[in-house]
């Protein structure tokens, strides 16, 4: 699955939110910061890695790099 973009400035326009009504500054730094970590975990482990590899070696010790993106 592609990376959500809109997911990710939804969850982080929520963090914000979610502070805003905060009368405890350091509470409602608190309660963003983790918001906002878990909107960025999320993010990340959304997207879609795809790899190519290449390898050498005989039909039972493969060994190998591979490099690719995440989508």
């Amino acid at each position: 699955m592609p990376l959500n973009k809109i997911a990710l400035k939804a969850a982080i326009i929520a963090a914000q939110n979610s502070a805003a009504g905060a009368t405890d500054v350091a509470a409602a730094q608190n309660a963003f910061a983790d918001s906002l970590a878990d909107a960025i975990d999320s993010f990340v482990k959304s997207g879609t890695v795809s790899t190519s590899v290449s390898t050498t070696g005989g039909p039972t010790a493969q060994t190998g790099a591979g490099t690719g993106t995440i989508s």
